[in-house]
């Protein structure tokens, strides 16, 4: 029971940090390029915020799919007492999905909200049109990885 459960919440901890990891850079390659652009156009700031924001998306996902880990095994009520090597390879397992496309997402994100911020500065107009959607597009990928998450782990784990 001991090493299922370390097995499970392994599996919540990838799912956090690796989606946190991917938003982090995001943020900070979205930032660093916002602060520039906002040096010389500070009037800029409200859509600037936005894109800097997106990233961050990815690692509220991970740490969503975390918590419907640690439900799944009762973690804050008693506890599951049958859970079995199987089933916490299986909890990890779901919880693999978030992780790596929030990793990889958060990233590719912040570097295309980078690009929209550059874009808004140079051609206001386009900073909604293009930057925003653009970068939303790349989101599209975070969530399927939460989707699949979710459905292993709330649908496709049986405990007990």
């Amino acid at each position: 029971m001991d090493y299922a459960l370390a097995i499970a919440m392994a599996g919540a901890a990838v799912a956090t940090f690796a989606a946190g990891i991917g938003s982090s850079i995001g943020l900070g390659i979205a930032g660093r390029t916002a602060t520039g652009v906002l040096a010389e156009k500070p009037e800029r700031y409200g859509l600037m915020t936005l894109l800097v924001v997106l990233p961050s998306t990815q690692g509220i996902y991970g740490m969503v799919i975390a918590l419907f880990v640690m439900l799944k095994i009762d973690m804050f009520g008693s506890g599951v007492e049958d859970l079995s090597i199987a089933v916490a390879l299986q909890l990890f397992a779901g919880s693999l999905p978030v992780g790596i496309a929030g990793l990889f997402s958060g990233i590719h994100q912040g570097k295309a909200c980078a690009g929209g911020i550059v874009m808004s500065a140079k051609r206001p107009e386009m900073g909604i049109k293009a930057g925003l959607v653009y970068a939303a597009l790349v989101e599209f990928y975070a969530i399927l990885g939460f989707l699949v998450s979710f459905l292993i782990i709330m649908i496709g784990v049986k405990i007990g």
